[in-house]
């Protein structure tokens, strides 16, 4: 199908898009408290004549968007939440605190693109199907918290993909390509420590020490990593330390764990090596323990089908065109990287790069049998166990940036990356017009995941009874 029913909508559509963009980036909010980002892409939808369901999967930031009737039904993922401690002056070259951004959060992955690029190619899609009467379902799905909050994995366990046909999604990044990825699986936990507490000086003996506790888990955690598959990561967060009186035996500790691994299974076996060794700092202590599980998402599945129709459609859109101000832009942003920053961000190409440029300008080649490891996660990957789904990456920032930086949220808001989004919402669009109408090509995607759900069927890795971690009101 010609790309001209999505290209021409969206370059007569994009200007208010790119002011939601930016308007979202300057909310701002972090996970599961995306109230005003949310409410803003409903707004939106519901004006272009979407059906909107609020608050899906007990999750009040989470919604889905429907357009059309009957199948195949093909379902569009948007984000919106952002990072903290990230506020930073758009444009600026240098680190400093954003006058806009009031709440000291910033953009630092681009959500803000994400969200908005996702919500442009589904209503360029909706109006394309009605233009030439094709029959089938676009829905948006807006996913609140994935940066550590696992929003999707709780929408995919609450069964909003369960009839999907396929579902398309990107990411704002450093080139144009498809994200043929494999993702780690992760599982995070808060470990509470319970103590008694005491004068540290007169009775420490009657005390028994929650932070004590938590810096022998810790330490026996330092020393689980040599004793690991190398492809594993743990990270932790102390979430309380017990006080700031060095004086009292500190009662209460806390932290919040992130275990990742390749697969779920690698997963939950480290979860229960690093639940031991918190079990041993307890009786080590004489503390109580109480371990909850926070969130989890699975390791992405790809799909080699849909990866090579994504790739035929961003290759015949092509890269965008920058003027000389925007290139002298990201030179001078590129020029805030670090050599190895650069290395690193070259090694999740396929075409490795001896002199990189400042701002990646064409299409990256793809190679299904040769998957690039991302050592970070996504919840992306819940729903690629139960429908197919692709995702590709546009150039929205500065060879070298990277992800979680004040750069990232620096250029933003700039003409890369709004650039960037557009073509990511062309891409999106075109890939899901040709699903409509190729019913082989989407029975293949489908072939292809249920071949690999034969050899290992999917779990939600959130076990049964734990709830979205939601801001509680009385905080």
């Amino acid at each position: 199908m010609s790309l001209d029913l999505v290209t021409d909508f969206i370059e007569s559509s994009k200007a208010r898009y790119l002011q939601l963009s930016d308007d979202i980036w300057q909310y701002a909010e972090l996970g599961y408290h995306e109230q005003q980002s949310s409410a803003a892409h409903i707004a939106a939808l519901k004006a272009e004549g979407f059906a909107v369901r609020e608050g899906v999967a007990g999750i009040p930031t989470a919604f889905v968007a429907e357009a059309g009737s009957g199948g195949p039904v093909i379902a569009i993922l948007g984000e919106f939440d952002a990072l903290s401690g990230l506020s930073q002056e758009s444009l600026a070259l240098t680190c400093c605190p954003s006058s806009e951004i009031v709440n000291g959060n910033g953009h630092g992955c681009g959500h803000h693109l994400l969200g908005t690029g996702a919500h442009l190619a589904a209503v360029a899609i909706k109006n394309a199907l009605e233009r030439e009467g094709i029959e089938g379902t676009v829905r948006f799905y807006g996913c609140p918290a994935e940066e550590g909050g696992w929003g999707k994995t709780y929408m995919t366990r609450a069964g909003l993909f369960d009839d999907v046909s396929a579902a398309i999604t990107w990411h704002p990044g450093i080139a144009n390509t498809i994200m043929n990825l494999e993702s780690l699986a992760v599982k995070q936990a808060y470990f509470r420590f319970k103590g008694i507490s005491a004068h540290a000086g007169a009775s420490p003996h009657l005390g028994r020490s929650a932070l004590d506790a938590l810096e022998l888990m810790n330490i026996g955690t330092n020393f689980l990593r040599e004793h690991m598959i190398p492809d594993a990561r743990v990270h932790y967060a102390i979430t309380d330390a017990g006080g700031v009186a060095p004086n009292v035996v500190q009662p209460n500790a806390s932290a919040l764990y992130m275990i990742r691994a390749p697969r779920n299974r690698d997963v939950q076996q480290l979860y229960e090596r690093v639940c031991n060794i918190a079990r041993g700092a307890s009786l080590m202590t004489d503390c109580e323990l109480e371990i909850e599980v926070h969130s989890a998402c699975s390791n992405l599945m790809r799909n080699h089908t849909l990866n090579e129709l994504m790739q035929a459609k961003l290759k015949e859109l092509g890269a965008p065109i920058y003027t000389q101000d925007e290139m002298a832009f990201a030179t001078s942003m590129h020029g805030t990287t670090r050599p190895d920053e650069v290395e690193m961000a070259g090694r999740m190409l396929q075409a490795a790069w001896r002199e990189p440029k400042a701002l990646f300008d064409g299409i990256d080649a793809l190679d299904n049998a040769r998957p690039s490891q991302m050592h970070g996660s996504t919840d992306v990957a819940d729903v690629s166990w139960v429908t197919p789904t692709v995702q590709c990456m546009t150039a929205c920032f500065a060879f070298g940036t990277s992800p979680h930086s004040w750069q990232w949220v620096a250029q933003g808001k700039s003409a890369i990356a709004h650039k960037g989004m557009v073509l990511a919402a062309k891409t999106m669009a075109a890939s899901a017009l040709e699903l409509f109408t190729n019913p082989l090509l989407l029975a293949a995607a489908r072939t292809e995941l249920a071949e690999r759900l034969a050899q290992e069927p999917y779990v939600c890795p959130i076990p049964d009874g734990v709830e979205p971690p939601l801001p509680n009101p009385a905080r």
